[in-house]
C-alpha cells in the first residue's frame, strides 16, 4: 500500500487530513511561515558574500591598500616591505593623487583617487577592464565603471578642476577594482603632473598576506608595514574586510533580524506539529484501535499518521518557498554589485535545502506522537475511546473551587491540567507569539530611532542657505563612489546640465549678520557639505564642517565627544576600522588645497552605508564658509514667522529661510520595518492557530460535559467565559515568559545589526522599551490566547444540549 496511494491507508491518511481541517490549516500555515523566513536568511545570507567573496578571489584583491609619504619612505624601504613575514604578494609602488575634476556638462565631480598603473594586470589588485582600453600616454584615463553615464563615457573629456585653464583628460575606459584600490588609473607621469597642480602626491603598494581574515591579522600586518619604514611614513591603509563589508552590506543588516524570525518560525513549527499529532492520536483512540483490529499494523498506523503531518506541511512548505521568494526580491535589490552579474534572485540551492530540511523537521516532530499510536493496545485503545483518563486534573478542579470566582471561570481554569502536554504545547505557542511581537515592536523602533539619529539637521527650528531654494534645478546625480550616494552634489552646485542658469549665492558673511540681527534667535551654527580627501583613504570623503556651537546638530556617540573646537575631527566606526586608527589618533585631512593634522576626540554613530563621512571645525581650513545655518528660536517664537521674516532679508542676497521639515525614513528602514511586521504578524497567526487547535480538542473531548453543563442552567455567555477562562493561565504564564525573552533576543540582535553594517549601537537606539509598553506586550498573551480561544467558545456557546449530551 502506497503512503498516498489508493488503498486502505490511503483512504485513512485523506480521511484523516479532511476531518481536521483546523490541523491541517495550522500545520500547513506554521511551516509556510517558518520556510519563507528560512528562505529569506538564506538567500540574504549567500548575498552578503558570494559576489564580493568571487570577485575578489578572481582579481587578488589587496587585504591591505596603504598610502605611503614618499618624502619619508624610499623606493628601497618599499622594496622590502615586499620582503616582510606574512607577505605572500605584493604590488607597486604607483604614485597616487586626488583632483575633482568637471565632466563635459559641466558638472563637478566627487574628489578621485586616480592611481598610476602601467596596467590592469598586477600581482595583486588585478582591475577588471569593463569597457574601452587601458590609459598609455598622458592626457588619458581609466575611470571606474560606476562612473559610467550619459555626461561620462568613453572618448569623453574631464577638466581636472574648474579653473577655466584647466588642463583636460580622455577617458580611454572603465574598470572596477573590487578592493576600491582607486577610483581612477593613468599613467605614473599623468598622476604626478595632477599632482603638481596643488594635490599632495603619495605612494601607493597593495599587499596580500597569509593572515589576513580578522581585523586583529590586519591591525598585525598594518604594524609590520609600518615599522618597516621611518615614522609618519605610512599615512594611512585600507582594509579588505571592510570594502568587504561595505560591499555586503545591503543585505548583512538584515540577516540578524530574519534569522531571528526563522528561529522563531522552525521552533513554533515543531512545537505545533508535535502538539497537532499528539492531539490527533489523542482524540483517535477509539479510531486507532479499530484500524488495528481490521488488520493494520503498528508501522502503518505510525505512517498514516505522520503522513497525515506530511500533506499539510507539503503545501505550507511550497507556499513558504514563493513567499520566501517574494519577500526577498526587495532587500536583494539592494546587493547588486558592480563586481559582475550578480542575480537578485534567491540561489537555487537555497530553495531546495530549506525545503528539504522543513520536511525532515516536520517529519521527526511528527515521528514521536506517530510512534505512540503504533505502540497502543487495540483492545484498551477501542475500551477507552477518546475521553480523558478518570480522575486526571480532579486536584485542580478542587483547589480551583475554592477561588471567590464564578463556577464557570473556575472550572474552566481546572481544564488546562486535563492535559498537561497539551497545555505546555499551547503556553509554548503563546510565548513564543509574545516573544515575536516583543522583538518586533523594539526592532520597529529602533529603526526609528537609527532614522531620526541619521537625521540631525531635522532638529534645528529653521534653515538658512546662501542659495534660493527655488532656483536649485536637480542635477543628474553621478554614479557614486563605492557603489553608495555618498557623492551626491550639494544643493549649492546645481548642474548646468538641468537647463538653468548658475543662481545667485549670498556672501555667508552677510548671511550670518541677517540670521543674528533676527529677533527671536535662541542659536546658531553654520555648517558646509563638501568632499575632503584623508590620506590612507582612497576616493572622496565626506565631510561636515561646522561654524559655532554645533553641539545641537551632533551625531550620537559611540565614545569620546563631539568636536569643541579646531584640530579636532569626529569619525564614524567604520572610518576607524578601515583606517586602522582609534579616538586619540592623528589624521591628515585635506579640502581643495588647504591640510591640516586632525585628532580624532570622538567615534560617531553612522549608517550611512559605504560612505565615510567626517565631522570637524571648519577653522580648521580658512578658506571654507558655510553654505547652511541651522537655527533655534526662542520658546515662544513662531518658527514660521521666524522664517519667514528672515527670508524678506536673505532673499535679496540670492539666499533663502525655511522651516526644517523632518525627512522620510530611508527606503530600507521602511523595509525592514515592513518585513519585521509581516514576519510577526505570521508568527502570531500561528501562535494563535495553535491555541485554536488545541483549545478545539479539549472542547471536543468535553462536548458531553459541555452538555451537562448546559443541561443544569449554564448560560452560553458563561459556556464562553468557562472556555476562555481555560485559557487564561496559560496567556499570563505566556505573556510573561515571552516580554522578558522577547527583550533579551532585541538586546542580541540589534548589535548584531550594527556590527554587519560597521557601527556599534548607542543607548537611545538599544533602549526604547518602556515599562508601560512591556506591560501592554504582556498582556498581549493575554489577548492572544484568548482570540485563539474565541471561535471554539462560540462554537461551544452555540451547541444545543441534547447533541452534546448524546455525543461520546
Amino acid at each position: 500500500m502506497s503512503l498516498f496511494g489508493n488503498g486502505a491507508l490511503g483512504r485513512v491518511v485523506r480521511s484523516g487530513v479532511g476531518r481536521r481541517r483546523v490541523q491541517t490549516l495550522v500545520i500547513a500555515v506554521a511551516t509556510m511561515m517558518a520556510v519563507a523566513s528560512a528562505v529569506v536568511a538564506g538567500a540574504l545570507m549567500v548575498a552578503a558574500a558570494a559576489p564580493f567573496d568571487d570577485a575578489f578571489k578572481k582579481q587578488q584583491g589587496a587585504h591591505i591598500t596603504a598610502q605611503f609619504d614618499p618624502a619619508k619612505a624610499s623606493a628601497a624601504q618599499l622594496e622590502r616591505t615586499k620582503e616582510l613575514a606574512g607577505v605572500t604578494a605584493s604590488a607597486g609602488p604607483y604614485p597616487s593623487t586626488a583632483f575633482r575634476p568637471v565632466d563635459r556638462s559641466g558638472f563637478r565631480m566627487p574628489t578621485l583617487t586616480v592611481v598610476g598603473r602601467s596596467g590592469a594586470d598586477a600581482d595583486v589588485d588585478r582591475v577588471e577592464l569593463k569597457s574601452g582600453r587601458w590609459a598609455h600616454k598622458p592626457g588619458e584615463i581609466v575611470v571606474d565603471a560606476s562612473f559610467q553615464g550619459p555626461s561620462v563615457d568613453i572618448g569623453s573629456a574631464l577638466k581636472t578642476s574648474d579653473t577655466p585653464n584647466a588642463p583636460t583628460l580622455s577617458v580611454v575606459g572603465f574598470a572596477v577594482s573590487v578592493g576600491k584600490s582607486a577610483d581612477a588609473w593613468a599613467t605614473a607621469e599623468q598622476v604626478e603632473s595632477l599632482a603638481a597642480l596643488g594635490s599632495p602626491l603619495t605612494t601607493q603598494m597593495l599587499y596580500r598576506f597569509d593572515s589576513a581574515s580578522t581585523k586583529q591579522q590586519i591591525v598585525a600586518d598594518r604594524a609590520k608595514l609600518a615599522s618597516a619604514v621611518d615614522s609618519g611614513a605610512l599615512l594611512g591603509t585600507q582594509s579588505w574586510l571592510d570594502t568587504k563589508r561595505a560591499a555586503d552590506q545591503g543585505a548583512a543588516a538584515t540577516v540578524p533580524f530574519v534569522m531571528a524570525f526563522g528561529v522563531l518560525g522552525i521552533v513554533m513549527s515543531v512545537i505545533i506539529v508535535s502538539s497537532v499529532i499528539s492531539g490527533a492520536v489523542g482524540t483517535s483512540l477509539r479510531r486507532i484501535g479499530i484500524l488495528k483490529a481490521i488488520g493494520f499494523t503498528p508501522r502503518e498506523v505510525v505512517r498514516a499518521y505522520v503522513a497525515q503531518a506530511l500533506i499539510p506541511a507539503t503545501v505550507g512548505i511550497a507556499l513558504g518557498v514563493v513567499l520566501g521568494n517574494l519577500l526577498a526580491v526587495p532587500l536583494l535589490a539592494d546587493t547588486e554589485s558592480v563586481y559582475g552579474n550578480v542575480s537578485l534572485s534567491v540561489a537555487w540551492w537555497v530553495d531546495v535545502a530549506v525545503p528539504a530540511a522543513a520536511l525532515l523537521v516536520v517529519g521527526l516532530a511528527a515521528l514521536i506522537p506517530a510512534r505512540r499510536a503504533g505502540r497502543l493496545n487495540t483492545v484498551e485503545a477501542i475500551a477507552v475511546g477518546r475521553a480523558p483518563r478518570p480522575g486526571r486534573g480532579q486536584w485542580a478542579h478542587r483547589a480551583m473551587g475554592r477561588l471567590p470566582l464564578p463556577r464557570p471561570v473556575t472550572y474552566g481554569l481546572a481544564t488546562t491540567f486535563t492535559h498537561p502536554v497539551r497545555a505546555l504545547a499551547m503556553l509554548l505557542a503563546v510565548a513564543f507569539g509574545t516573544v515575536a511581537a516583543t522583538f518586533a515592536v523594539g526592532l520597529t523602533s529602533s529603526l526609528n530611532e537609527v532614522g531620526k539619529s541619521q537625521d540631525p539637521e531635522s532638529r534645528a527650528a529653521v534653515t538658512v542657505t546662501t542659495v534660493r531654494m527655488n532656483n536649485i534645478a536637480p542635477p543628474p546625480p553621478p554614479p557614486p563612489v563605492g557603489g553608495d550616494a555618498a557623492a551626491s552634489p550639494s544643493p549649492a552646485a546645481p548642474s548646468p546640465a538641468a537647463g538653468s542658469s548658475k543662481p545667485k549665492v549670498a556672501d555667508p558673511a552677510k548671511v550670518r549678520a541677517a540670521v543674528k540681527s533676527e529677533a527671536g534667535l535662541e542659536s546658531y551654527y553654520g555648517k558646509l557639505q563638501t568632499e575632503v580627501a584623508v590620506a590612507g583613504v582612497s576616493g572622496a570623503v565626506e565631510a561636515s564642517l561646522y561654524e559655532g556651537d554645533s553641539r545641537s546638530g551632533s551625531y550620537e556617540m559611540l565614545s569620546g565627544h563631539w568636536i569643541t573646537g579646531k584640530g579636532q575631527v569626529v569619525v564614524p566606526t567604520r572610518f576607524l576600522e578601515r583606517t586602522s586608527t582609534k579616538v586619540g589618533d592623528t589624521v591628515r585631512m585635506t579640502f581643495e588645497k588647504e591640510s591640516a593634522d586632525l585628532r580624532i576626540v570622538g567615534e560617531s554613530f553612522d549608517t550611512s552605508g559605504n560612505e565615510l563621512e567626517v565631522h570637524a571645525d571648519m577653522a580648521n581650513f580658512p578658506s571654507a564658509q558655510p553654505e547652511t545655518f541651522l537655527v533655534d528660536v526662542k520658546s515662544g517664537v513662531s518658527a514660521d514667522e521666524f522664517a519667514r521674516k528672515l527670508a524678506a532679508v536673505v532673499q535679496p542676497m540670492g539666499g533663502d529661510a525655511t522651516t526644517v521639515v523632518e525627512s522620510e525614513q530611508s527606503g530600507v528602514i521602511l523595509i525592514m520595518d515592513a518585513m519585521a511586521v509581516l514576519l510577526t504578524l505570521m508568527l502570531i497567526a500561528v501562535a494563535g492557530l495553535g491555541v485554536l487547535n488545541s483549545v478545539v480538542l479539549d472542547t471536543r473531548e468535553r462536548v458531553h460535559d459541555l452538555g451537562v453543563c448546559k443541561a443544569i442552567g449554564m448560560s452560553p455567555r458563561q459556556t464562553v467565559s468557562l472556555v476562555l477562562a481555560s485559557v487564561s493561565a496559560i496567556g499570563v504564564v505566556g505573556g510573561l515568559l515571552g516580554v522578558p525573552a522577547g527583550y533579551l533576543l532585541h538586546g542580541v540582535v540589534m548589535p548584531v545589526m550594527g556590527r554587519a553594517v560597521g557601527t556599534g549601537m548607542p543607548s537611545p537606539v538599544l533602549d526604547v522599551y518602556g515599562p508601560v509598553e512591556l506591560l501592554l506586550l504582556g498582556l498581549g498573551g493575554v489577548v492572544l490566547a484568548m482570540l485563539g480561544a474565541m471561535i471554539p467558545a462560540g462554537w461551544a456557546a452555540r451547541a444545543r444540549t441534547a447533541t452534546a449530551l448524546r455525543t461520546e
